[in-house]
């Protein structure tokens, strides 16, 4: 017998559909109904409220075999084959990340065809691999934040099963997974659960209507959330979550639902014996994400920093539109890498308004923040989804990839900036109903034309031709200055793994020296100094020592350095800090 368990307190009645025979449920006081039917293994079933004549599928739904539209199917997470008992996990903190979208890593665009490159990420020296949201989206292919089945996963990439053997093989070669979580907002299509009961709030975001986790009955909605969190993590294995802009969780209740999850995400990790971790995005600068419980914080294990990457995006780019309007001098580059935050309490020309609050960097280690150069956002958000490859020179790419590298902090590539990809990452869905396909059309275009760009020139995000642009092209990787970058970022990563001046994960250990008129940049890790020239001419800096990694070919002589234009150098030193 298979027990179903449904939360509805809305509909007056309802009744269980499995494989067409409808069955009689119970309601309990707390609004849950019940039923136990005796069914195969991987039987399809759904839920009929009311006088609906077909059926819903299941809120917590294992399987979406037929789209999110259809009624669920059963899948048994303990019939699931795994080798990876020998698994004790890694921390996070200090480790590589890797953000890649798995419809666009591979021409297949699957979990399976995924597995055949997780070589290749060994060998570059990635510790994590972060899956952009692979729950139920409606559609065959999208980004995946407009997700309805948050309990399922999406069944063009192989479904659960394709996701099982993903995280095992990752587990096979030391590679921890990360899975992208948006608990923030529900997408506009098969989204059925308003049906059931009090899922939304009264508020909104800018991706639609609230979650109700403080109004009222949202005790229920708490555990749907924190359930789901803990399933990616128990049943599938994965070794943590990235939650997708929590600055959108409005939370009003003296336990902040992050801080709640991230307590019972320490329990299942005693209870699994390997690290878990949380890693947040969030615009507001607030340290109480991931201040340590005991101080008052919510205990978050990490958090995005936008402001890092704007720092070293502008200052390398010269980009000052838009959030970028506060960035773009080196002493705004010094200040973010020393600081972690460029907005603490400080005014921002972007908001109008004061912004963020300072990050304690005596108590807070610098390993709980993550740094990069691009992410999927900030590629995928631009007009035309263009990367920093399509518009910077290769030896600016280097500067930024040793920057980020070289620095502190936990550091995270989006797929593909390892060889300076030529593909674009642009917005592309597949929205069923032809409404809804031509509203993210027009609202795309209309968002960039308010910005000046042409509304012609952005891609159609419902055009396939607009996803299969977006496929990386892995013939490039071996192939000329794709290749030169490749082997600089494997570098600087085997150096960050396995230099001790590299690990120290403190803040107050970190000295930036910069000259704004000559445009360099010198960062300053135990005896290592991270010297970089941004300028597009030779420049002269005041370190002198061994050249253990260069882009270029920098001439050291007795008290200086001279570096090729767009450059940088890694050097060993004979004096401390």
């Amino acid at each position: 017998m298979t027990e179903f368990r449904v939360w509805a307190p809305k509909p007056e009645l309802v009744r269980l559909d499995v494989d067409g025979r409808v069955h009689p449920m119970t309601r309990s006081d707390d609004g849950w109904w019940h039923g136990c039917v005796d069914t195969a293994p991987d039987a399809r079933y759904g839920y009929l409220l009311d006088d609906d004549t077909t059926a819903l599928p299941d809120p917590r739904s294992p399987r979406q075999p037929d789209g999110v539209h259809e009624r669920s199917q059963l899948w048994d997470p303990a019939r699931a084959e795994w080798t990876d008992s020998g698994w004790t996990g890694r921390s996070v903190q200090g480790a590589v990340i890797y953000e890649l979208h798995v419809g666009t890593f591979t021409a297949a665009g699957t979990f399976d065809a995924a597995i055949e490159r997780l070589d290749y990420l060994v060998d570059l020296g990635i510790d994590f691999v972060e899956l952009m949201p692979v729950n139920s989206f409606a559609g065959t292919h999208g980004w995946g934040y407009d997700g309805v089945l948050w309990y399922s996963v999406h069944e063009p990439y192989g479904g659960p099963d394709g996701l099982v053997r993903f995280v095992d093989a990752c587990h096979a070669r030391g590679l921890g997974v990360l899975i992208d979580a948006v608990f923030n907002h529900l997408g506009p299509s098969g989204n059925y659960l308003p049906r059931f009961g009090p899922y939304l709030s009264s508020g909104s975001n800018p991706w639609g209507e609230g979650i109700n986790i403080a109004d009222a009955d949202s005790d229920e909605v708490r555990r749907y959330i924190i359930g789901c969190a803990l399933r990616w993590m128990r049943d599938f294995h994965a070794d943590g979550l990235r939650l997708d802009a929590v600055h959108a969780l409005v939370d009003t209740t003296a336990i902040h639902i992050l801080e709640e999850m991230a307590g019972e995400t320490d329990w299942l990790s005693e209870r699994l014996g390997r690290p878990l971790s949380l890693v947040a995005e969030s615009d507001l600068n607030d340290p109480r994400l991931i201040t340590t419980r005991d101080r008052g914080g919510y205990g978050i294990t990490a958090q995005w920093s936008d402001d890092i990457h704007h720092a070293i995006h502008t200052a390398v780019s010269g980009e000052r539109q838009g959030y970028y309007a506060d960035f773009g001098s080196l002493a705004t580059l010094a200040q973010t890498l020393r600081h972690g935050y460029f907005h603490a309490a400080t005014y921002s020309s972007f908001r109008h308004r004061r912004h963020g609050r300072p990050l304690d960097t005596t108590t807070v280690p610098a390993t709980r923040l993550l740094a990069y150069t691009c992410t999927h956002d900030q590629v995928g958000n631009r007009g035309l989804g263009d990367r920093p490859s399509q518009n910077l020179t290769g030896g600016q790419l280097a500067v930024k990839a040793a920057l980020v590298l070289g620095s502190p902090y936990t550091a995270m590539l989006f797929m593909g900036e390892e060889w300076g990809a030529s593909t674009p990452f642009q917005f592309f869905s597949s929205h069923p109903e032809p409404e809804l396909a031509e509203a993210t059309r027009t609202g795309r275009r209309a968002e960039f034309a308010e910005h000046g760009w042409d509304a012609e020139d952005i891609p159609d995000p419902q055009d396939p031709q607009t996803f299969q642009r977006s496929k990386l092209n892995w013939d490039e990787v071996d192939s000329g200055e794709h290749a030169r970058l490749h082997r600089v970022y494997r570098d600087l990563i085997a150096l960050r793994h396995n230099d001790p001046d590299l690990t120290d994960p403190w803040l107050d250990h970190l000295v930036v020296d910069y000259d704004e008129d000559e445009h360099w940049i010198v960062l300053r890790r135990g005896r290592l100094r991270i010297a970089c020239n941004l300028s597009a001419q030779p420049v002269a800096v005041p370190v002198t020592g061994e050249v253990v990694l260069a882009w270029g070919e920098p001439a050291v002589d007795a008290d200086r350095t001279v570096l090729e234009g767009h450059s940088f150098a890694v050097i060993s030193t004979a004096e401390q800090p």
